[in-house]
């Protein structure tokens, strides 16, 4: 069995920067809703993209969350 590749059930994010799912994130949920998803500060006081840039890079269990939910939300067409 190759160790190198990917679950087949886990759809990729290549080509995704974490910029783009944080912006597309906002626009189409709003900080509340992300905040709700996601219960981390960067979204819950004075969110802004840069502030959730910073803290989503430096915790990994928060970005994989919010990668998660991005691509829930892009299954869904962003929509609901």
């Amino acid at each position: 069995m190759d160790a190198h590749k990917k679950p087949a059930s886990r759809p990729s994010l290549d080509g995704i920067t974490l910029e783009m799912i944080v912006t597309q994130l906002a626009e189409n949920m709003g900080w509340d809703a992300m905040a709700e998803a996601v219960p981390v500060r960067c979204f819950t006081h004075d969110p802004s993209i840069k502030s959730s840039l910073k803290f989503l890079r430096r915790t990994p269990w928060a970005r994989s969350k919010v990668e998660q939910l991005y691509l829930q939300r892009a299954k869904m067409g962003f929509q609901g």
